[in-house]
């Protein structure tokens, strides 16, 4: 039973993370959403920053395997990023990753900053290997910098989640990672006309 407690804490805490931000999170809100009361919660976890942190780093792997799914399968490497940049998501929720970097909290709590930067340089640098391998494989011009562009790649969908929220529209999300395919299938283009 008190696992039961616990997990509904931390899904809780999930879902009131990403709707809200760290800041805006109470203790009293996490306990009503999972139904719990505080004992429970000072059971498991000496405080909101270690529940949100747990909370928080379960959210960011999800995240981070779902990219990983598409980014590490053996396709072509230009198919990989385009299949990321076009995955399916609840475009006008945010990124329950990206959501974090939004609040100075976040930015000035040691425990929830290193899951924030953790997170964003292990997705940068397994972009960066995909788009290497298409630089390797002829798939992408030699001008290309795989670093620069994989901060391209997170720029677009992390500013596309910002647009699409601030018009309550996921149609500026749609944009932008379509303009972003647009370009590098220009370049692949033009790469494979060389």
């Amino acid at each position: 039973m008190t696992n039961l407690a616990r997990d509904r804490l931390i899904q809780s805490t999930q879902e009131l993370l990403w709707q809200r931000g760290y800041t805006a999170t109470s203790p009293a809100a996490i306990m009503k959403q999972a139904a719990v009361g505080q004992g429970s919660m000072y059971h498991h976890f000496s405080g909101k920053t270690e529940l949100a942190a747990e909370a928080f780093r379960l959210s960011a792997e999800a995240t981070y395997r779902k990219a990983k799914l598409l980014l590490d399968n053996g396709t072509p490497a230009l198919d990989r990023v385009i299949s990321y940049l076009l995955r399916q998501r609840d475009v006008l929720r945010g990124c329950p990753v990206g959501r974090m970097a939004e609040d100075a909290e976040v930015l000035t709590t040691p425990e929830l900053f290193e899951i924030l930067q953790s997170t964003f340089n292990r997705l940068r640098a397994l972009i960066s290997e995909v788009l290497s391998e298409g630089v390797s494989t002829a798939e992408l011009p030699t001008s290309l910098a795989p670093a620069e562009l994989a901060d391209t790649v997170l720029a677009i969908v992390q500013g596309g989640y910002v647009l699409a929220r601030a018009e309550n529209d996921p149609a500026p999300f749609e944009r932008a990672v379509n303009g972003a395919v647009a370009l590098l299938r220009a370049a692949a283009d033009g790469q494979a006309r060389s």
